[in-house]
């Protein structure tokens, strides 16, 4: 039977916060943090919201070896009224527990880890950080913890939830950035790990990113890993494309992220009555699309930058500069739109916004 207290330890030693304009993204973080744990005889267990401090862990625990994690990323606003305020906070829960299938983890429960959000954020609000643009960060993770050098799933595991008031994602903003495809390095392929957000994609990643970044580019976009020819996402983002009347945007086949801003991307979209497509692109597609004339606007999606227009793509000694350079019309709309729900300044017809009330410092569910 899994325990479903949850217990609050507040610190005695508070840190200095940061000012707004010092922030860079997940640098500094917040005086707690939340922690569980798993084992086989009794479940989820030990909630508690303790001092953020370094985890003890063995030198054997399973995911140093055998990488074993997943994580998420959502953040945390301030509305005008200074009201801490969640993005479609069960999207992340729910998509957690998907990594957590697919890795072997035994899954979480959604409505109690969100409660244990919630009253984490509570504790931290003034860590939200007022200027515009800022947020809070928020990383859970799971770890595989058993002292143990067998390849098998782990008994023994650690939740953890640490906060970080962060500012832009990239240092470019919302202004247009440039962008290498990828043809050399793999980083997913379906039945792999690709839908999952679990630290290995991620690794898998770095080498390809170094590269880019030496060529001056801020990140990849990644083709399929069999074919190397159809579009699937970049490194921190999904991708939409804007061509003649309708944007399209890869499938879901496996090895791509299911975004939650790429899903609210969508809805917008087709409540404003935009054609949207989710299908195959292949980049010959694209560059002829491009080459035609067709090809209007380019921008990723995703928690850490939200929308993120792309000036330029650059493939096989062919450089595609899409609207001059600039930020496009849509591009515009749909981070002004998604910020101003997610601030609290726009209405929220599609109730994705959760306010972060105070709650009881001791609770239990069920």
């Amino acid at each position: 039977m899994e325990n479903r207290t949850l217990r609050v330890f507040k610190t005695t030693d508070y840190r200095e916060k940061p000012n707004s304009d010092e922030l860079a993204f997940g640098r500094t973080f917040t005086d707690h943090m939340f922690v569980m744990d798993y084992s086989e005889s009794e479940g989820w267990h030990d909630a508690k919201i303790v001092p953020y401090e370094p985890l003890k862990v063995d030198p054997a625990a399973m995911v140093f070896h055998y990488g074993q994690s997943v994580f998420e990323g959502l953040k945390a606003y301030l509305n005008p009224q200074g009201e801490p305020l969640l993005f479609r906070p069960q999207k992340n829960i729910a998509r957690l527990n998907r990594s957590n299938e697919r890795l072997c983890i035994p899954p979480i429960d959604e409505d109690f880890l969100l409660h244990a959000l919630k009253q984490l954020i509570h504790i931290e609000k003034e860590w939200i950080p007022e200027a515009d643009g800022t947020s809070l960060y928020i990383r859970p993770m799971i770890i595989s913890t058993e002292p143990f050098l067998g390849v098998a799933p782990s008994k023994q595991y650690k939740l953890v939830i640490i906060l970080s008031p962060v500012g832009a994602y990239y240092k470019e903003g919302i202004n247009p950035i440039k962008i290498a495809v990828e043809n050399e390095y793999v980083r997913a392929v379906r039945g792999g790990t690709g839908e999952a957000k679990t630290g290995g994609n991620y690794a898998s990643s770095l080498k390809a990113q170094e590269v880019a970044s030496k060529g001056g580019y801020s990140q990849v976009l990644w083709l399929d890993g069999v074919e190397k020819k159809y579009i699937e996402e970049v490194g921190s983002m999904n991708v939409f494309f804007k061509i003649g009347d309708e944007v399209v945007t890869p499938q879901l086949n496996g090895s791509i992220l299911s975004g939650v801003t790429r899903s609210s991307v969508i809805q917008l979209l087709e409540h404003w009555g935009v054609n949207v497509r989710e299908s195959k692109l292949t980049i010959e597609e694209l560059y002829e699309e491009y080459t035609n004339g067709n090809v209007e606007e380019v921008f990723g999606s995703g928690t850490a930058a939200v929308i993120s227009p792309i000036g330029q793509l650059d493939w096989n000694n062919h450089q595609m500069v899409f609207n001059n350079g600039k930020t496009g019309k849509l591009a515009k709309e749909l981070y002004d739109t998604l910020t101003g729900i997610q601030y609290g300044r726009l209405a929220d017809p599609f109730n994705w916004v959760e306010k972060v009330t105070a709650h009881n410092e001791m609770h239990k569910v069920g």
